[in-house]
């Protein structure tokens, strides 16, 4: 252990460069996919680097745009894997506002971290920029589904396994109605979904979904329309392998673009240690061809091999 903190010292104290094996950096920081609390030390102990605010060991600001000319071989995956994940999602929701991050990134936070991450990632957001992000929400996104969003990144959803499945039924009933009554041009300001969206659990929601299916004969989706905003909420509580596995794959399309290419580094190392192995399964089962081919035969260098190491090849 200490001679890989010395070795990833070296690499980012911005005098790295050709000193560095680079090849033998990315294998001994992704082997630590499967032990985060080492991450965790070596932030601790590099307090050139990293400071502590409140919970976390906060990234330099000061170090930041130099390390990632310092790793650009590695497209960021090396500084975004050692920051804390609090950190690495408010500074991911700050770029929403300030960098022309899509929406999505926000939901995609808010509706599939647990309702303590989300929270850590709202503290570290304060810490960081001196305002919440539900402030940051609602002044810089003007457009109509800024209400949805300010209410899911406020939300603190019950995470127990107790769902009321008559309550699940009625609001699934509750949901057609609004729906059918909204027109699809409202559906994203109805006060009534954006209530059940915003404030239940993601197992009462998943078990509202199941019931909608049941009695109206088709998902929730196929009447959201072309409504990015729910459909993509939606599908990140209900199926969120299903979700990271697309938003994959779009990096792989051809002409696809920059936010596109962006979020394959953002999801590889976000879920890497969290269910990347049922994300996998979920990309070969939609897709037919297996992640880890799919990454091979896409990407090259050193971000191929450090992809392929998160990913658990």
């Amino acid at each position: 252990m200490a001679d890989e903190n010395q070795l990833l010292k070296k690499a980012f104290s911005g005098h790295g460069g050709f000193g560095v094996d680079e090849a033998t950096m990315v294998a001994m920081v992704t082997k630590w996919r499967r032990q985060p609390d080492q991450k965790s030390r070596f932030r601790r102990d590099f307090s050139e680097f990293f400071t502590t605010i409140g919970s976390i060991e906060k990234c330099e600001d000061d170090y930041l745009l130099r390390l990632k000319t310092e790793f650009s071989r590695f497209k960021n995956i090396m500084v975004l894997w050692l920051m804390h994940p609090w950190e690495r999602d408010a500074r991911w929701m700050h770029h929403v506002m300030h960098k022309s991050y899509p929406f999505t990134v926000i939901i995609e936070i808010a509706c599939t971290r647990s309702s303590e991450e989300l929270l850590g990632a709202k503290r570290a957001y304060q810490a960081l920029f001196d305002h919440s992000v539900e402030e940051d929400v609602a002044y810089h996104i003007k457009e109509n589904y800024s209400k949805l969003l300010v209410g899911l990144v406020s939300s603190f959803r019950y995470e127990g396994s107790q769902v009321d499945n008559e309550m699940a039924k009625c609001e699934a009933k509750a949901l057609n109605s609004a729906i059918k009554s909204a027109g699809s041009g409202k559906l994203i300001q109805n006060e009534e979904i954006v209530r059940i969206l915003t404030t239940r659990s993601k197992r009462h929601l998943k078990a509202i979904f199941k019931h909608y299916k049941e009695l109206h004969g088709k998902p929730i989706e196929e009447d959201l329309g072309a409504n990015l905003c729910l459909q993509e909420t939606v599908k990140c509580i209900d199926r969120p392998a299903k979700y990271f596995s697309e938003a994959i794959n779009n990096a792989f399309k051809e002409g696809a673009d920059k936010q596109s290419k962006i979020a394959l580094t953002r999801v590889i190392i976000s879920r890497a240690d969290v269910d990347m192995e049922v994300i996998k399964e979920t990309y070969h089962k939609q897709f037919g061809i297996k992640l880890e081919d799919m990454i091979t035969k896409n990407t090259h260098g050193h971000y191929k091999d450090a992809l392929l190491s998160l990913v658990g090849k």
